[in-house]
């Protein structure tokens, strides 16, 4: 059933997305071809005005998280409110927020029940399920067919389902691929300078070599980046299939296993194996010695110091965006795992609506507007044209030099079909990401999602012990022999046997409602 399941959804998704970009070149062609002048205002566009202007004009705070500063982000900002004071009579405040300190920011404001309207979230930051089931979030589902016609049609059902929390929607994607594909990002110069065969690269150990060579003699140049978070979980498909249900308190099972029995991921033999190879990388200075306590790397990336790094989503066209944010230096893609699709796969990046915005559906028809409007979305994602970018063809642009603003992170933003591509991408990407999309083997477990709170208490408690021991331990900092056992028993103590427990209830009583 749950293959049949997969297949079945599969091609509505790609269904959706085809019919949905031909649509879009459609309304483009029909645009062209109107033979009206460029400063008439179509009929569409006439009634648009006019139900803008019936609106009572309102502000809407939107917050998201952003990885580098971008000076010029009022420009755009005032640009922006130009066209949704004429489409739905709102000015938007955005509300950027370093991407380190994002999740305990969002966190803290919904503690204290602070107003705001818009705020992006995920499965693996500013937790999505957890927070609409604390009631952070206002449910959208009966909202959607008034404010956001257009953007109810463009999801397809796999979409849908993966976004309800207990049957009920309270985010809106931000579309794009819906598959992980974990590999390394490696800069070209160095590849083609040490005649790295890209080819011959299936696991994680096989870059040694390769990392031990830019030790040698690139000095400064940083031969393997990483963050304090460490990269196992980027790594763990690669590291035998292994799938997170619950990335707070770290648990999962092995998605090949028929059994599909719950386990703390940090006992797993997998994990005790990644962490050796980082200590051993760490030992002879292939990793930054900064990383247990660095959040970002992005300056030392936009310099080209970065010769390689890791990531868990290689989907078609990201060479670009690596270039883009590595200085200019090319970049090649190597991949160390097969596509794969699950619940967390497609809920990785989404907008939600506060409860405590007084703007719901205003804040709705903006969302609507992001994903569906090429022009604004172009704007939040580039700039504007001539300043911070320039365009090449009719969909094609590229990102003028410390122009002032550079985000690099369209998927933060919204419907990443719909904004241009930047010079180098493969014309082809859509088609190549639809065709991922549709390939990608799925989750046994698709459709699940764990609701924490009869353990919260225990996962408070070990998310503070992986905070602890997380970073020393996943970058490779700290002796392994000594500190995973301190690791386990601390989990041990804060609760994690509970919560595998309860996990493991929670899932099996989903296979039998769903039988699969």
């Amino acid at each position: 059933m749950g293959n049949e399941y997969s297949k079945g959804a599969k091609a509505v998704l790609a269904a959706s997305l085809g019919l949905t970009l031909a649509l879009s070149a459609c309304s483009a062609d029909k645009e062209a071809d109107s033979g009206k002048p460029a400063n008439k205002p179509s009929a569409e566009q006439t009634a648009t005005d006019t139900a803008a202007s019936k609106l009572e004009p309102v502000e809407l705070t939107w917050y998201y998280p952003q990885w580098s500063t971008q000076p010029d982000t009022q420009v755009v900002e005032d640009a922006i409110n130009k066209i949704t004071k004429d489409k739905i009579n709102a000015t938007i405040k955005l509300m950027p927020t370093d991407g380190g300190s994002y999740e305990q920011k969002l966190n803290t404001m919904v503690a204290a029940n602070e107003k705001f309207d818009i705020a992006w979230t995920s499965f693996w930051m500013f937790n999505y399920a957890q927070n609409a089931r604390r009631g952070a979030f206002a449910e959208l589902g009966p909202l959607l067919e008034k404010n956001a016609p257009e953007l109810q049609k463009l999801f397809p059902d796999i979409v849908w389902e993966a976004l309800k929390v207990d049957g009920k929607i309270y985010g809106i994607l931000n579309y794009q691929t819906i598959t992980n594909k974990e590999g390394f990002l490696i800069q070209k110069r160095f590849a083609d300078k040490y005649g790295l065969d890209t080819g011959a690269i299936k696991s994680i150990k096989d870059i040694e070599p390769f990392l031990e060579q830019i030790k040698a003699n690139e000095p400064d140049i940083i031969p393997f980046a990483m963050t304090r978070g460490g990269n196992f979980e980027n790594m763990k498909t690669t590291y035998n299939n292994i799938e997170y249900i619950s990335n707070e308190a770290i648990v999962g099972i092995y998605r090949d296993a028929a059994d599909m029995k719950v386990m703390d991921v940090i006992q797993s033999p997998e994990y005790k194996q990644y962490l050796n190879l980082m200590h051993e990388w760490y030992a002879k200075g292939l990793i930054n010695k900064d990383a247990p306590t660095v959040k970002a790397l992005d300056d030392r990336k936009k310099a080209g110091q970065v010769a390689v790094s890791f990531h868990n989503v290689l989907k078609p066209g990201r060479e670009v965006e690596e270039k883009n944010a590595s200085g200019g230096q090319d970049i090649v893609l190597v991949p160390t795992s097969e596509p794969f699709v699950g619940t967390n796969t497609i809920i990785q990046s989404m907008q939600s609506i506060s409860q405590t915005s007084k703007n719901p559906e205003r804040a709705l028809m903006f969302l609507n507007l992001l994903n569906t409007d090429k022009e604004l979305l172009n704007l939040i994602s580039y700039g504007i044209e001539g300043k911070h970018y320039t365009r090449i063809s009719a969909d094609t642009i590229k990102m003028n030099d410390d122009s002032g603003y550079n985000p690099n992170t369209s998927w933060v933003f919204g419907n990443t079909f719909l904004v241009d591509m930047q010079e180098g991408q493969d014309p082809q990407v859509l088609e190549l990401t639809q065709k991922e999309n549709n390939e990608a083997k799925s989750s046994p477990i698709l459709g699940f999602t764990f609701d924490p709170e009869p353990v919260q208490t225990e996962i408070a408690n070990i998310q503070a012990v992986n905070d602890e021991y997380g970073p020393p331990l996943n970058t490779g900092a700290a002796d392994v022999e000594q500190k995973l056992a301190e690791y386990i028993g601390k989990r041990k103590k804060a609760g994690i046997e509970k919560v595998v427990a309860e996990v493991q209830k929670q899932l099996d009583e989903w296979k039998q409602k769903t039988g699969k």
